[in-house]
């Protein structure tokens, strides 16, 4: 899936590990949740912008959905630890938000939606099995929010 020049990496890729900070200063892998859980590993741009802070709380309020014994929500950005944490505070976010901050991008640039031009993660989101394959994913452009029952669909059918 391309959106000015970002490929993201396609269904059925094994889905690249990675090791990021959360908000609390926790280290998070993907394989942590490998053969126990299967994963929304959601890219989004900036904490504290409008689209962003629409989505991530739209994800609170159906958490249940996203964050259970079968499923588990991951959020990146590139904002510092330090950003999410008073983001993920102010907007009553429990689930990991995770800083791709130094190497900056890196692990968007892995999944193919990092936007070099502006310096951030485009909108983009992968539904990874418990056995670490991509299974689903959806690449939107900046101004665009994503619809959430796409991932429950996704979900479901896993």
């Amino acid at each position: 899936m391309a959106i000015d020049g970002i490929q993201a990496i396609e269904v059925g890729t094994k889905a690249p590990d990675f090791e990021l900070k959360d908000n609390h200063g926790r280290t998070v892998r993907l394989s942590d949740f490998r053969g126990s859980r299967n994963v929304v590993l959601l890219f989004y741009p900036f904490a504290f912008t409008g689209v962003c802070t629409g989505e991530l709380c739209a994800l609170r309020d159906r958490l249940p959905v996203f964050v259970n014994d079968d499923t588990q929500l991951l959020a990146v950005s590139t904002d510092s630890m330090h950003t999410l944490r008073i983001f993920a505070e102010q907007e009553g976010l429990e689930y990991p938000l995770l800083a791709d901050f130094w190497p900056h991008g890196e692990a968007a640039r892995t999944y193919g939606v990092f936007d070099a031009e502006k310096g951030c993660a485009v909108r983009g989101t992968f539904i990874i099995d418990k056995e670490g394959v991509v299974r689903w994913t959806v690449v939107n452009d900046l101004p665009d929010a994503r619809d959430l029952d796409e991932y429950v669909r996704a979900l479901d059918a896993l």
